[in-house]
Order: C-alpha cells, then structure tokens, then sequence
C-alpha cells in the first residue's frame, strides 16, 4: 500500500463526488449488461444426463425441484482429489443458508455440481458445515459438455475454456451455468460464466473493495495468494510463523 496523500475535508468531498458519478455509471453499466444477459437467446437441453443425489439418481430437470430457474455452481472437486477447490469453497462460503432461501422466492433453485463421488462430497461438505444441495456428475458428461471439466489429451493439446481456446489450467475448472424450465418441463441452458465472472457474489470481495489496502492481491487477481478453507485460517497463520 502507498503512502495516502492527507487532505483537507473540503477536497476529500470534491474527490468523493467526483467518485461519486463514476460510481453511478457503473451501477447503470451493469444493470444494461444484466439486462444483455437476460435478453440471451436460450438452447433447449436435450441430451440426458445423470446425477447421484441424496434421493437417488436425477435428471438434470430433476434438479430444479419446485423451481422453473436453475443455477448450477461448477465446482471444482475431481474423483481423485482429496479437498474441494478453495476458491470454489471462498464462493460457497458466500451461498450457503440464507441466500438460498431469497432466491427461492424468487422462483430459483441452486446446486453444486462436481465430478467427486457422492460420499466425497458429503464428508467435505459436513466438514465445511454447509447445507446447499450437492451433487455427483461422476460418469456423465455434464461437466465435459459445459466446459468445466478435461481429459488428459485436453489439457496437454487444448481446450475452450471461458468462450477461448486454450490450456486448461486444471482437470476441473470453475463456472456456472444457468437454466430454466418450462411449463411441459423442457429444460433450456440460458448462461455460463466462468473464471472471475463468480467474483459478482463474493460479498468479502466488495468489502475488501471499500477498504484504504483493498484486496493485496498481487498475482494477477488471485485469491490463492490469501484465501484458505475457512477450518485452515489457523493452519495457515502457523505457518507463516513458524
């Protein structure tokens, strides 16, 4: 953080005004662009794919429950990895309880989706103290086809990720996808975002954001260089002092 220039109260409140309708532009900014993205075309899901869920298998119109609008959470746990993606977990931190119940309201339903076994999702997500449905993609190509998950010869000959061709940076990525449901029950895949799109629900990240040293995050953006599973801030501070 540099030094902060001190100024008298009076050209604190011009900066701020002048702040103030760049502010105001953004938020206009972003609710045309919310508007865009709701005005997207929408592609009927036709393929099946299977889950492993609590209840048994589902369909992925079996998801959405009572609901007519669906948002599925990429996220990042592969059948061979021992933890759950941090970052993945920073953004379920955000989800978990409440939020859920206000989305409901307004006619949405929300899961996460991993290539993980069920029982390892389970035991992660009891260790994690969350209650969101989760569930099992595991032998479907649901999270292939919705360009999260890559072979081998993906990650060593490229892939699309993020709408652009590429080399993955892991078998799993992060994203969600959107879709909705209509009244004959066809199911219809209307968005997907990935990479540091998730960041808009990252509360911590807008309070970090009001703050005089802000994020500190000087790798490109990335929240690996402070973020930790919340039952490993102790492990970590250890660390540094040890």
């Amino acid at each position: 953080m540099t030094e902060p220039r001190i100024a008298p109260r009076q050209e604190w409140l011009e900066a701020r005004r002048a702040l103030l309708e760049r502010e105001k532009a953004h938020t206009r900014e972003r609710d045309a662009l919310a508007a865009v993205r709701r005005a997207l075309p929408w592609v009927r899901v036709d393929k099946r794919y299977s889950f492993d869920t609590p209840d048994g298998t589902r369909d992925l119109a079996g998801l959405f429950g009572d609901k007519s609008q669906l948002i599925v959470k990429h996220f990042m746990f592969g059948p061979d990895w021992t933890d759950g993606c941090v970052g993945c977990s920073f953004l379920s931190d955000h989800l978990d309880g409440q939020p859920l119940r206000h989305l409901a309201q307004r006619d949405v339903a929300y899961v996460a989706v991993s290539r993980a076994s069920l029982p390892m999702i389970t035991a992660f997500r009891d260790r994690m103290g969350w209650s969101f449905p989760w569930v099992s993609s595991f032998g479907s190509d649901f999270n292939h086809d919705f360009g999260v998950s890559f072979t081998p010869q993906q990650q060593r000959d490229g892939a699309e990720y993020n709408y652009r061709a590429g080399l993955p940076g892991s078998d799993e990525m992060t994203g969600m996808s959107v879709f909705a449901r209509d009244g004959a029950g066809a199911v219809f895949h209307t968005y997907s975002c990935y990479a540091r799109a998730g960041e808009a629900v990252l509360s911590v990240y807008a309070l970090l954001d009001l703050t005089p040293r802000g994020r500190e995050e000087t790798l490109r953006g990335n929240l690996s260089e402070w973020v930790r599973h919340h039952d490993r801030y102790a492990d970590a501070a250890a660390d540094c002092c040890h």
